[in-house]
């Protein structure tokens, strides 16, 4: 991993991914959800994959998509918790190791595909954990991931906010910090991916109250593990401030609370000779005017010119 700030207690992830996987069925909508838009999305490629790996693969909702795909031959599952790892194993029948997404046991150019479902949000270097699935990849291997992007639970922490510093006279982080799509383009570049593409798409999902929101972020194993956060226990009405606050802001017109969940997609491939690459500045063969069936018009007479000085 490279020298980077960091940001997650990653112990205190695998805790909160413990302690979610005997319940998670019960939470697990937003990761089948995004499960089935990757099995779809890996339905568009051309092509096939002997051995894939579903990196942080939670109770094995994407190995269960993946039952019938024609794209892969075999599918191993890792994922940080342990507990989790095992519910996936037997939940498909795929077999399934404890590994850390910013330490990967991988041996180099040895996977064919890497897939990785609402996980990677929670690495402190994931520049340097997408550059470790980089190397992991055969020439031409796929990478084809989601995470959490910045306008996910927005709501949330803005009202947070508020109620905090209302209340309390300060804040503390309370909501995650997330990837901006903006950059993820960026990251896969720098890890040293080919033809990335990055898009989003918003889920926006609606509660009773910011309670159950919050109820359903613990079941997911999705609470707050910045090591920044406040350790001492917040008081009852920061809380019940907030949760005022939200329902006055964010409300619909049944009076249920919406909750944003903004998630990237990237799509990247390990270089190979093969792969399409940019044309050399001044090689085209063809002009842009005929093409669009336009006058060209000349610099001198396009750009007036500037009187020269005397």
């Amino acid at each position: 991993m490279t020298d980077t700030m960091q940001v997650f207690d990653r112990k205190l992830v695998r805790q909160r991914r413990e302690r979610a996987a005997p319940g998670f069925a019960g939470a697990d909508f937003l990761i089948r959800e995004s499960a089935a838009r990757l099995a779809d999305r890996l339905l568009d490629v051309t092509r096939s994959f002997p051995l894939a790996l579903d990196l942080g693969c939670h109770t094995g909702a994407m190995g269960e998509e993946l039952k019938t795909s024609p794209k892969i031959e075999r599918l191993f599952q890792a994922d940080l918790s342990p507990r989790m790892a095992r519910a996936a194993a037997i939940a498909n029948g795929r077999p399934a190791i404890c590994a850390d997404e910013e330490f990967l046991p991988l041996a180099p150019q040895s996977l064919d595909l890497v897939l990785s479902n609402l996980s990677l949000h929670w690495v402190n270097d994931l520049p340097g954990a997408l550059a470790q699935i980089r190397m992991a990849l055969k020439p031409d291997g796929l990478l084809l991931a989601t995470l959490f992007g910045t306008e996910t639970l927005k709501e949330l922490r803005s009202v947070l906010i508020d109620a905090e510093a209302e209340i309390a006279g300060g804040v503390a982080p309370r909501v995650s910090p997330f990837t901006d799509v903006r950059d993820a383009g960026n990251l896969l570049t720098r890890a040293g991916f080919a033809l990335p593409v990055v898009d989003a798409e918003t889920v926006t999902v609606t509660y009773s109250d910011m309670f159950k929101l919050m109820a359903d972020l613990r079941a997911m194993g999705e609470t707050n593990t910045v090591i920044e956060r406040r350790h001492a226990p917040t008081r009852s009405d920061v809380f019940l401030r907030a949760a005022a606050l939200y329902a006055e802001r964010f409300a619909d017109e049944r009076g249920r609370i919406t909750a944003t969940f903004q998630i990237i997609t990237m799509t990247a491939w390990a270089p190979h000779a093969s792969q399409q690459k940019p044309l050399r500045p001044g090689s085209a063969t063809a002009r842009l005017a005929d093409a669009l069936q336009a006058k060209e018009i000349s610099l001198p007479e396009a750009v007036p010119q500037q009187p020269k000085k005397p």
